[in-house]
């Protein structure tokens, strides 16, 4: 049995469907595709804002915590320095 070029056509693109009507629903199809893609890295966007927006208040936080450690640093910095002062004062009294 031997098949003819005319009816592999047929049964892949039956005569009685329009060209232009499978184009038309393939560039729908692109568009719904192409509309579901832009939602979703408008969504992405805004989630990455989020982030970088909770990631700039934490890195602000660390600064300010940083910075009350140094401070509390050199004030127990002096008070050590200052009581080294003193013991030798104390060592060097007769």
């Amino acid at each position: 049995m031997t098949m003819k070029l005319d009816d592999l056509y047929e049964t892949v693109m039956p005569s009685e469907v329009d060209p232009l009507d499978s184009v038309t629903e393939t560039a729908a199809g692109g568009l719904a595709i192409l509309a579901e893609r832009g939602e979703q890295l408008v969504q992405l966007c805004e989630r990455l804002f989020q982030e970088n927006q909770s990631l700039r208040e934490q890195q602000q936080d660390l600064r300010a915590k940083c910075e009350q450690l140094h401070e509390k640093n050199e004030l127990s910095r002096s008070r050590i320095e200052a009581m080294v002062v003193r013991l030798r004062s104390l060592e060097q009294t007769p």
